[in-house]
């Protein structure tokens, strides 16, 4: 801290690297015409805006209750705003509480602060939600003897569903010459190369992951195979299903 002199009867104080603490009333006094004067300053210091202390990222199984916060400081005192990438919603204050978590509402959560110094600081806190298996795309299939024929299986699944394929003997089915399976991120396929007359049939998909399981069943068929037969086609599905579910609860407790 040092005093400069400008001119005549004006004075100014110079505070190297302002701190806090420097906050406070300065006196100035001096004299002139042989009468002493005195005026009085007082120093404000600012300080921006900050976040000092925010949740880590989190994961948790759907139907679970979320609480993060965001702690900032800074002079004067900064707002703290909650706002949610997706949708944009905004919430304020220093906590967001999150009742009963859907798998949609995982994303980013972003904490702004800002007192009007500087710049918003912000950071993003990332929530993950888990939740079992659910197939979302599965259909018949008619295929021709001797061409290519793919039969797919699509679930959504947090963390990623593991895939198999069952024929309708509830035989696991197996990569040949004439058949393999590709398992993707959310989908797993059964590439035919060369269709021939064993390969008609059911197949059932088992998607599964540390939550739980599900599974659907869909039938190569022959072109024209299914005319006339509407019927008896959903009640033969229906029964393959009931008798899929039991083997499926099976197979889940012996796990």
């Amino acid at each position: 801290m040092r005093t400069i002199s400008k001119e005549d009867l004006e004075f100014s104080i110079l505070i190297d690297k302002v701190q806090v603490t420097d906050e406070g009333p300065y006196t100035c006094t001096f004299q002139a015409n042989n009468k002493p004067r005195i005026t009085h300053v007082y120093l404000i210091v600012q300080v921006p805006a900050r976040i000092v202390n925010i949740s880590k990222s989190v994961s948790v199984n759907e139907g679970e209750n979320v609480n993060l916060y965001c702690l900032a400081v800074g002079r004067p005192e900064p707002t703290v705003t909650w706002k949610d990438q997706k949708y944009g919603l905004v919430s304020e204050g220093e906590f967001l509480d999150i009742t009963e978590i859907k798998r949609q509402q995982a994303e980013d959560y972003e904490c702004i602060t800002h007192n009007g110094v500087a710049p918003p600081d912000q950071q993003k806190v990332r929530v993950t939600v888990n939740y079992p298996p659910m197939i979302t795309d599965m259909k018949n299939m008619p295929a021709n003897l001797g061409k290519t024929a793919i039969l797919r299986c699509d679930a959504m699944a947090v963390p990623p569903a593991t895939f198999e394929w069952y024929r309708d003997d509830h035989r696991p089915v197996e990569n040949d010459n004439t058949l393999r399976i590709k398992n993707e991120k959310t989908r797993s396929l059964l590439l035919f190369t060369n269709v021939t007359e064993k390969h008609f049939g059911n197949y059932t998909c088992f998607a599964s992951n540390r939550l739980g399981s599900s599974n659907a069943s869909m039938l190569l068929f022959r072109p024209g195979a299914l005319q006339g037969r509407g019927a008896g086609l959903h009640a033969g599905m229906s029964a393959s299903l009931c008798v899929w579910v039991s083997l499926s609860a099976v197979l889940l407790v012996k796990v």
